[in-house]
């Protein structure tokens, strides 16, 4: 019910998933009526599950933990709770998903604070990057254990030894708040941690290293500037390619090969960011995210749920 696009956006990115992933099933929870209306026809795999109030997009964590216990998003988290379902999935109230994934979830033994984590394209792969947000201040003991959970996603994309590193104002060693000197000692200190040092925030892109951590506040910040770059960089290309006859001949020229790099830096192709360190798999979608990039968060969901990113994480944090 969130999300600039409501549950329109849901039902028919939904409904492409199904196409594609014909052995999951998916339960749409909102206000029963417009998601009806909105739904013509749905599959076998397919539900519907009503509910009296949805959060809104500018509601406080801890006004909807007390006063929305009926909404959708409090009962999509709780099916996960009860295992009656293995994922959700929400384009709403990112404070508000939070809080009901930790009342209804708890933590992985071991995680004092979930983390939320994304894969950023780099130069020829991604790197995932954590906290983005849901902790604005932090302690190194919480980047200790962020960089553990981010190394247990890389993984199960099939990185072997990831490379770790702590996001700072510069690469030396005498750089940064006591939070990134204290947080360095500490992963220096842990031998299982592929630990290469600090990175600067356009290192991020430069396939320098396979997971970068930080505060909340500091990845919260790169990754709406790096988006805010992203979208200026395309806008300003279309721009200068209807310029005259000449730019728009070129432009015709290079279509194919634009269409290729648009879809390799396609915000939409990695949309979907994981709640790591929650008892329980919750993905946050942009919420003005496509119905692509509504495909991708359900496909981050689904990846989760099937390699069991949980007891990774879980089994990471016992060792």
């Amino acid at each position: 019910m969130g999300g600039d696009s409501g549950p329109r956006l849901c039902i028919s990115a939904a409904l492409k998933f199904a196409r594609l992933h014909p052995s999951v099933y998916l339960t749409l929870i909102g206000n029963g009526d417009l998601l009806s209306a909105s739904a013509s026809a749905l599959p076998a795999q397919i539900k519907i599950l009503p509910a009296e109030d949805h959060v809104d997009m500018s509601e406080r964590p801890g006004s909807a933990l007390r006063h929305k216990r009926d909404s959708s998003m409090a009962m999509a988290v709780k099916m996960v709770a009860t295992g009656e379902a293995d994922a959700c999935v929400s384009g709403g109230n990112t404070g508000a998903l939070m809080a009901f994934g930790l009342h209804l979830l708890g933590t992985v033994r071991g995680i004092e604070r979930p983390a939320i984590c994304k894969a950023v394209p780099g130069k020829d792969g991604v790197c995932w990057v954590l906290d983005l947000g849901a902790n604005l201040e932090c302690t190194a003991e919480h980047l200790r254990q962020f960089a553990c959970m981010g190394v247990s996603l890389a993984r199960l994309h099939g990185v072997a030894a990831p490379r770790v590193a702590l996001l700072n104002v510069g690469v030396e060693h005498q750089k940064g708040r006591e939070l990134e000197r204290e947080s360095a000692a500490l992963l220096k200190a842990q031998p299982d941690l592929n630990f290469i040092g600090f990175v600067e925030g356009g290192d991020v892109f430069r396939d320098v290293a396979d997971v970068v951590v930080c505060d909340g506040f500091t990845g919260n910040v790169l990754l709406k500037a790096s988006e805010g770059a992203a979208a200026l960089l395309q806008s300003s290309l279309k721009k200068v390619l209807r310029q005259s006859a000449g730019a728009r001949l070129a432009g015709w020229l290079l279509k194919p090969a634009l269409r290729s790099w648009g879809l390799r830096y396609d915000p939409a192709r990695l949309n979907g960011a994981s709640f790591l360190g929650l008892n329980g798999v919750v993905v946050k979608s942009h919420g003005g995210a496509s119905e692509e990039g509504f495909v991708a968060a359900l496909n981050v969901a689904r990846e989760q749920a099937t390699h069991r990113i949980i007891d990774t994480v879980a089994a990471a944090m016992a060792g």
